[in-house]
């Protein structure tokens, strides 16, 4: 009898140790899946036990972290194509638009009647809008395929919005809009120039090309002492306008205009971001008003 219980005692302290270093097990695989997620390693998972189940387990999650691995692998490598070939094309239009504006040059040196310089002008008008739109193209396609490293210095933020703002001043005469600056004192950030002077030039052309009323523009910092930059103008359309998808690269609200490709606030969010900075878009009252936060 002594013998039997003694025996049963051994049993269930082996039994309770077997359990105990299951779970110790179970544990290490959780640490393990904790560090692939929070330390983005890839290294597989290991298991000291022998046990068939929980090899067996330990290998199917090998196989799924694997092959979800190749898919994000496969990802970057098409998103890399993809970019590369957005800037391959970028570059091959820009011969034949040359030529046709060169050729167009020509034809306005010559004495032409009065309706084909008519025709001439229209069409080097298109001819123009293509050129912006594939400058626009070729500058969001290197942007996101080359990722350029931002000179962080000290800038007048308040000073660099007033000169990009009065190098415009001839585009917003020619559509007849005003535009109303409010600023605080002068407000200075840590970025990039050149980076900072194409956000402020897109929100210009941005403003210039959708704005049905007089622009409004606010340069201030907000309570984390960041710096702000406000552009706001009424809209034809505020319905027609998706809040939500409004630094989405290629969105436009207005597809019957043909006349934009919706780049410009997508690269404005892009510069932003590699500035450390945010953006955000508001609709009301039949105005949109884009901010673009930069740290100071």
């Amino acid at each position: 009898m002594v013998i039997a219980v003694g025996f049963l005692v051994v049993v269930v302290i082996v039994l309770v140790l077997y359990i105990a270093y299951l779970q110790l097990q179970l544990r290490s695989i959780n640490r393990q899946l904790d560090k692939r997620l929070t330390r983005n390693t890839r290294q597989p998972i290991s298991l000291e036990l022998i046990n068939r189940e929980l090899t067996r387990l330990t290998a199917n999650i090998n196989k799924c972290l694997k092959a979800e691995e190749n898919l994000r692998l496969d990802s970057i490598r098409e998103e890399k194509q993809f970019k590369e070939m957005i800037a391959n094309i970028s570059h091959d239009l820009r011969t034949p638009l040359t030529a046709i504006k060169g050729y167009q040059q020509l034809m306005e040196t010559n004495e032409l009647p009065d309706e084909q310089r008519k025709k001439l002008q229209i069409a080097q008008k298109h001819a123009n809008k293509l050129g912006a739109l594939i400058e626009h193209f070729f500058e969001y396609s290197y942007l996101v395929n080359a990722e350029p490293k931002p000179k962080l210095e000290r800038i007048n933020l308040t000073n660099l919005v007033t000169e990009c703002l009065a190098e415009s001043i001839t585009e917003f005469e020619r559509k007849n809009l005003q535009v109303r600056v409010e600023e605080d004192d002068s407000v200075f950030v840590l970025a990039d120039k050149e980076m900072l002077v194409r956000i402020i030039q897109n929100l210009i052309r941005n403003s210039a090309t959708h704005a049905a009323g007089d622009l409004e523009v606010r340069v201030f910092t907000i309570q984390n002492n960041n710096a702000v930059v406000s552009f706001r103008n009424p809209v034809t359309s505020p319905a027609e306008i998706d809040i939500n998808r409004i630094f989405d690269r290629f969105y436009t609200a207005d597809q019957s205009r043909g006349a934009t490709t919706g780049l410009g606030l997508s690269i404005v969010r892009l510069l932003t971001e590699q500035l450390g900075g945010s953006t955000s878009a508001a609709l009301q009252n039949g105005c949109i008003e884009i901010q673009v936060e930069l740290p100071t």
